[in-house]
C-alpha cells in the first residue's frame, strides 16, 4: 500500500497544476451546493469513467466542501502518478493481502471530521452514460469500520461538449445522513437513485 505524504511545497505545486490543466481542458465545471456537517468527515462515492474523475472532485472539494481531500486509487495508477500522494491519494491492490490495510486506512481517515475520502466503488472504468451501476464489496468494510463518524455524499459526473470545443463537466451532488446499509446491493440501489436523477437532469439540458 502507498500512503499519502505531507509536503506543503509539493501540495501547492500539485494544486496549481490541477487548476491549470482543468482550465486548459474544460470550458466550465459546474456543481451544486450540499450541506456539509463540520462535525463529521465525508465519504464521497462517485461514478468512474475517466482519468478526470479524481481531479474534478478534488477541485469540487477545494471549492465547495471545505474538507481535506483523500482518494483511494488502484496501486498501478498510484505508481504511474507518484505526485498524487502529495494530494491525498492512497492506494489499493486487489491482488494483494494489503487490500485490508487500504480499507482500514480509509476508515481511519474518516475518524477525523476534517477529512473527505473519495472512492470509486465500480472498481474499473465504465462509460459515462451507463444506465446501471455495479459496486464492488470493499466499500461496505469502510462503512462498517467508520460507523457513524462520517456523512455520505454521492457524486455523479457527466461530461459533454455541446457547442464548445472544450467540454463542460456537470457534477451532481447529494448528501445523506443515513449511512446504514444491510449489504452492497442496498448501497448500490441507494446510489443508483441519485445516479438516475443526475442522468435525467443531464439529458434534459438543451442549448
Amino acid at each position: 500500500m502507498i500512503y499519502p505524504k505531507e509536503n506543503r511545497l509539493l501540495y501547492y505545486i500539485l494544486r496549481v497544476y490541477v487548476r491549470y490543466i482543468l482550465k486548459m481542458h474544460f470550458y466550465k465545471i459546474n456543481f451544486n451546493a450540499v450541506n456539509i456537517d463540520e462535525s463529521k468527515s465525508v465519504l464521497m462515492i462517485a461514478n468512474h469513467f475517466s482519468i478526470w474523475d479524481g481531479l474534478l472532485l478534488y477541485w469540487v472539494t477545494k471549492r465547495g466542501l471545505g474538507k481535506k481531500f483523500h482518494v483511494l486509487l488502484l496501486e498501478d495508477t498510484q505508481i504511474k502518478q507518484p505526485m498524487l500522494k502529495y494530494g491525498g491519494a492512497f492506494s489499493i491492490s486487489k491482488r494483494s493481502k494489503s487490500i485490508i490495510e487500504s480499507l482500514d486506512y480509509a476508515a481511519q481517515l474518516l475518524n477525523d471530521p476534517q477529512n473527505l475520502v473519495l472512492i470509486f466503488p465500480q472498481g474499473k472504468l465504465h462509460s459515462n452514460f451507463v444506465t446501471e451501476v455495479q459496486f464492488e464489496k470493499g466499500v461496505m468494510k469502510i462503512i462498517a469500520k467508520a460507523a457513524d463518524k462520517f456523512q455520505l455524499v454521492y457524486a455523479a459526473t457527466f461530461i459533454e461538449s455541446f457547442q464548445y470545443k472544450k467540454p463542460t463537466a456537470n457534477i451532481y451532488l447529494s448528501n445523506h445522513t443515513n449511512c446504514t446499509f444491510e449489504n452492497i446491493e442496498a448501497l448500490t440501489h441507494h446510489y443508483q437513485q441519485h445516479y438516475d436523477e443526475a442522468r435525467r437532469l443531464q439529458t434534459k439540458i438543451t442549448l
